[in-house]
């Protein structure tokens, strides 16, 4: 043991006080969040001045949390050990592809962009609503980007070329983070997205997503050999849990880290979905308030003219008194006034498509 520590020359031992003081600059990606985190501090600071309105809530989520858990996983220990521990580099992987992305979509940047530059938002919004943009981004295929890009990634030679090569560890770090930011983005639905799929399939896919996350963590505990095995014994990590413990231990962290992230993404669809209840229902209280008074309005011109043709002294009552059985009648006074005050009582859920659509094919 003494010799393998005198050979070894990654980081010092791993301890509880470490994961929190062991940090490692990585300068590219601290160059893109400090550029991502200006550029939405002076368009949040554009739309206040121009009199819109900028939430701190939404701040605080894209810059403390979002990009705060991106810094942490590439530079805070997650970073610093992700070459010497499977579990340090598993923990990396669940910030990256849960974590980060799930609070840098609620912190809405395309709205942000949209009302900052609306020259650029226009294109934006143009490109969102574009055929691609809904092809790439139907649920089952973001769903299945989520889980197979990370699971690719573990069980090939791509995940000790992270270790090997800069540029490689950079592109994976964006990879990575890619299919979470559009599978929040779409089902958040917080921002512009292609289509709006009801909340029921967004339960669906994040129910998809938890399977996803434990069949993965799962592999990884199963597997019986050593993932990146020859990269760790040449590095020769001398302290802590063996390889294999470290292993079972990352894909521990996958599969219950990566589920417990999704607890707040279903509280936060539970409030969206609350809130656009209540605006249905209040659009279909207004909406039968509306009927109500058009109908008492026809009621009360109908009583008005009644009256007026019963105070006439000749009109339209003595005409028909003598006219025959098979007399005409006149079309103001056929079916089609009773056949509108018909279906003018009819109850509105027997005729409103936000309630008869559920039910067809029933």
């Amino acid at each position: 043991m003494a010799s393998l520590a005198t050979a070894y020359s990654g980081p010092p031992k791993f301890t509880l006080v470490r994961a929190f003081t062991e940090w490692r600059v990585d300068i590219p990606m601290l160059v893109l969040i400090l550029l991502l985190g200006a550029w939405y501090l002076v368009s949040a600071a554009k739309v206040r001045r121009a009199g819109g309105e900028w939430g701190s809530g939404r701040t605080f989520a894209f810059i403390v949390l979002g990009l705060g858990f991106w810094a942490i996983a590439t530079m805070a220990w997650p970073g610093a050990y992700q070459s010497v521990l499977f579990y340090a580099r598993a923990t990396q992987t669940v910030l990256l592809v849960l974590v980060s992305p799930l609070f840098l979509a609620m912190g809405k940047p395309l709205t942000l962009l949209i009302e900052a530059y609306p020259r650029a938002g226009d294109r934006v919004k143009s490109a969102v609503c574009g055929r691609v943009a809904k092809v790439v981004t139907f649920p089952a295929i973001t769903t299945l980007l989520l889980v197979a890009v990370p699971m690719t990634m573990y069980f090939t030679s791509w995940y000790t070329h992270v270790f090997t090569s800069g540029t490689v560890r950079e592109l994976t770090y964006l990879i990575l983070m890619a299919p979470g930011y559009v599978f929040f983005w779409t089902l958040l639905r917080v921002d512009p997205v292609p289509k709006e799929y009801p909340f029921g399939v967004a339960m669906w896919i994040t129910a998809a997503e938890v399977v996803g996350d434990a069949f993965f963590g799962i592999a990884i505990i199963a597997d019986q050999t050593i993932l990146g095995a020859a990269h760790y014994h040449a590095v020769g990590y001398p302290y802590g849990p063996s390889l294999a413990t470290s292993q079972v231990l990352g894909g521990g962290i996958i599969w219950i880290l990566g589920d417990f992230v999704g607890l707040p993404f279903l509280a936060v669809q539970l409030i969206q979905m609350m809130r656009a209840d209540k605006r249905e229902a209040e659009e279909i209280d207004a909406e039968l308030d509306a009927r109500d008074a058009a109908r008492e309005a026809a009621r009360a011109a109908k009583a008005s003219d009644a009256n007026a043709a019963a105070e006439a002294p000749s009109g339209l009552g003595p005409v028909l008194a003598g006219a025959g059985p098979d007399a005409p009648v006149p079309a103001t006074l056929g079916t089609g006034e009773s056949d509108e005050a018909d279906e003018a009582d009819r109850p509105w859920w027997e005729t409103d498509s936000r309630i008869t659509d559920r039910f067809k094919g029933a």
